[in-house]
């Protein structure tokens, strides 16, 4: 059950600890493909399962780009926020692809909560995560993920057309 931070303060209790880890993800051929065909990125490694299995992992292993895009399910998994207008992605301040996820296989994350800094209603929170796989007994990813949180973007108004 993920763990529910509400607001700012929600965050800041965390700061320092960790939250846990999430439920596993198989990473299947098919989803491997969608990827593929969502981002133009066709690897041999990835996508040419005869192929794959002749080269050095003997069998089709997902895009490292794939891995880091299951960060944010995964993260949904371990954590819910309330109370904040905004929580998007800032930047990744360190990023590493240990292993490979090989095709058929199952991925989950760790995460800790690394620190908070908040000013007025906005701030930043850098969230250290690991994944892990279920065929390897070290990580294949690590990486210290900053989010911005705040209050809630508003659009300027806008004027109906009269017709």
């Amino acid at each position: 059950m993920p763990i529910l931070l509400r607001g700012i303060e929600g965050i800041k209790a965390y700061s320092g600890f960790r939250l846990g880890k999430s439920s596993w993800m198989e990473v299947s051929q098919d989803m491997i493909n969608a990827f593929a065909s969502a981002t133009d990125d066709w690897d041999w490694l990835s996508v040419d399962e005869g192929r794959a299995r002749r080269g050095p992992f003997g069998k089709p292993v997902a895009q490292n780009t794939l891995i880091l895009s299951l960060v944010v399910p995964l993260l949904n998994d371990v954590c819910v926020l309330e109370e904040l207008g905004m929580n998007v992605i800032h930047g990744i301040d360190r990023l590493r692809f240990l292993g490979p996820v090989p095709v058929d296989s199952s991925v989950r994350l760790d995460v800790a909560v690394k620190n908070v800094d908040v000013s007025d209603e906005r701030g930043y929170w850098v969230l250290a995560c690991k994944m892990e796989c279920d065929l390897s007994d070290m990580p294949v990813l690590e990486a210290e993920i900053v989010y911005c949180v705040g209050p809630a973007l508003h659009e300027p108004n806008r004027i109906a057309a009269v017709g």
